[in-house]
């Protein structure tokens, strides 16, 4: 009977030398994201800042501050990012809610896009059939986005709103 004894024992110290092997790794990806997330949140600031000077120095002409609001949005897309893999870092699991915030930035970002670009690609009065059917395609696109984006704040709410009774639940008197 000794034998299935230490064979169980080096199966279990085979297993934990992988998981602290498994865990250096995963925690080395994780540093390496981190640092490059934000090595890009600097340049993308950086650009944010430079195409917000150049909108200033062209008098608000909407083509850059639309490139403006496009980067700081993808910056505040990437920090959202940097965000969700801090929290799966120190909590050991994936956490659904930043990724619904970073798919909210990024429809609200498109949206705005979309409609500046729309905005400036035809003249108010002169739309010719291929202008109608680019508006037509737009809208559809616009709406899609706007169900899209209603769908997420409504799953943030809820996930709140359970997380809330779960807590709620959990530090009431005699629930342990």
């Amino acid at each position: 009977m000794a034998i299935p004894e230490v064979r169980t024992r080096e199966v279990n110290r085979l297993s934990a030398g992988a998981g602290a092997v498994f865990l250096t790794v995963e925690v080395l990806a994780y540093v390496v994201l981190g640092v490059m997330l934000a090595i890009a949140v600097l340049v993308g600031v950086g650009g944010a800042a430079v195409s917000l000077w150049r909108a200033i120095l062209a008098r608000g002409e909407t083509g850059a501050l639309v490139l403006a609001v496009d980067r700081l949005l993808f910056v505040l897309m990437v920090v959202e990012v940097m965000h969700t893999v801090r929290v799966s870092f120190r909590s050991g699991r994936l956490v659904c809610e930043p990724f619904l915030i970073v798919g909210l930035i990024a429809s609200i970002r498109r949206v705005l896009v979309i409609t500046l670009e729309t905005s400036q690609a035809h003249e108010p009065g002169k739309w010719s059939l291929d202008a109608q059917a680019l508006l037509g395609s737009t809208m559809l696109e616009l709406t899609v986005l706007g169900g899209l984006i209603l769908v997420m704040v409504i799953s943030i709410y809820l996930l709140r709103r359970s997380d809330r009774e779960q807590a709620e639940t959990s530090s009431a008197p005699g629930s342990a």
